[in-house]
C-alpha cells in the first residue's frame, strides 16, 4: 500500500526499525533532539559523532538523554564526517547523517575513496513532501545536489526518484520532467532534455515509473490544467514526481511548498552504498526526525 502522508511513512519506519544512524557533527540542539525522538520511537539507536563536550553540555540544556546513544569524540567537523562514513562502509551504521558540518563536506566525505559510500550511481536529492490539500506525497528532485545535470544526470535523477517512491508503496510513480512549458521547443533545452527522457521511458531504458514531459509546474499536477490544456498524458495533473530542470529551480520549487504552501518536508540523498540524511541546518527537529524515518526505509530496501 502506497503512502500518502507522514504519519504513515513514521509507522512505517517503526516497523522496520531500529536502524543505526550515524551522525556527523552532532552537537546542536535540533539533532539532539531528533535523535531522542527516533530513539524513543524505536526508529533507530544513534551513534553522535562530534565534539562531545559540547554534545553532552547541549543535551543537558536541552533536557535531552543521550546515555543509551553512542558517543564518538570528533571535534573537527570534516573528520567527523570521514568517521560516519567509515562506520557505515564497516557495517557498524546503516544510514549517515547530517550534523553542524557544511554540506559540501558532508558529500565530500561520503565520496572519498577511502572512507565514503560511493557507488557506481550518482548522488542525487530526493525531496518528500506532504503538503495541505493533496491526497499523496510529492517527490521533488534535485533540489540539493546536483546542480545543472545534463541529460545522462537527469536520467539518474529520475530512476533514484523512482527507487524512493517505490520504497514508500508507489508502484509505478507518474514522473514528470518539468520546464517552463509543455511544448517542445528547439530553443529550449530543457524542453528537449524532457522529451528524450520520455522517449527513453517508453523505450524501457527507464523502468518501474510512467514518464512524460516536457510538462509545465500546473499541468503536472492540476488535473484541470492538464485538461484545458488538452494535455493527454497518464502523468499530466497526476505526478507523484516533479524533476526540475537544475539545482535553483528544485531548491526555489522546494523552499515555496515549505514556507508559502506550507507543506512539510522530508529530505533524502540516494545513489550510494547507503541513504545519506542531509536536512538544512535550519529545519526544525520534526524534519530531521521525518528525514531519519524515510532513510530508514530506504536503508531497509
Amino acid at each position: 500500500m502506497a503512502i500518502r502522508t507522514f504519519e504513515e511513512l513514521m509507522q512505517a519506519a517503526r516497523e522496520k526499525g531500529p536502524l543505526t544512524v550515524a551522525i556527523a557533527a552532532a552537537h546542536e540542539q535540533e539533532i539532539l533532539l531528533a535523535a531522542r525522538d527516533a530513539e524513543e520511537l524505536g526508529i533507530a539507536d544513534c551513534v553522535l559523532v562530534g565534539d562531545r563536550q559540547a554534545i553532552t553540555s547541549i543535551a543537558e540544556q536541552s533536557d535531552v538523554e543521550i546515555k543509551r546513544m553512542m558517543l564518538v569524540h570528533e571535534p573537527d567537523p570534516r573528520l567527523a564526517a570521514r568517521k560516519v562514513m567509515e562506520l557505515v562502509g564497516l557495517g557498524h551504521a546503516q544510514i549517515a547523517m547530517k550534523g553542524k558540518v557544511e554540506t559540501a563536506d558532508f558529500l565530500r566525505a561520503a565520496l572519498d575513496k577511502q572512507y565514503g559510500i560511493r557507488s557506481a550511481g550518482l548522488l542525487t536529492h530526493v525531496g518528500v513532501f506532504e503538503i495541505p490539500g493533496f491526497d499523496r506525497l510529492i517527490f521533488v528532485s534535485d533540489a540539493g545536489v546536483v546542480v545543472a545535470p545534463d541529460m545522462e544526470m537527469k536520467v539518474e535523477l529520475v530512476r533514484n526518484a523512482i527507487f524512493v517512491a517505490q520504497s514508500l508503496g508507489i508502484e509505478q510513480p507518474k514522473v514528470a520532467i518539468l520546464a517552463a512549458t509543455e511544448m517542445v521547443h528547439p530553443k529550449i533545452p530543457t524542453t528537449m532534455d524532457a522529451a528524450n527522457l520520455a522517449k527513453m521511458a517508453d523505450r524501457g531504458q527507464i523502468s518501474g515509473g510512467i514518464v512524460d514531459g516536457p510538462l509545465a509546474l500546473d499541468n503536472a499536477i492540476s488535473p484541470e490544467s492538464a485538461s484545458v490544456k488538452g494535455i493527454k498524458s497518464e502523468v499530466a495533473g497526476h505526478a507523484d514526481i516533479l524533476i526540475t530542470p537544475d539545482i535553483e529551480a528544485g531548491n526555489l520549487l522546494a523552499k515555496a511548498i515549505t514556507y508559502f504552501a506550507h507543506g512539510r518536508m522530508a529530505g533524502i540523498v540516494v545513489g550510494g552504498r547507503a541513504p545519506l540524511v542531509v536536512a538544512s541546518r535550519s529545519d526544525p527537529h520534526e524534519t530531521k526526525l521525518v528525514s531519519m524515518a524515510l532513510g530508514v526505509l530506504l536503508a531497509s530496501k
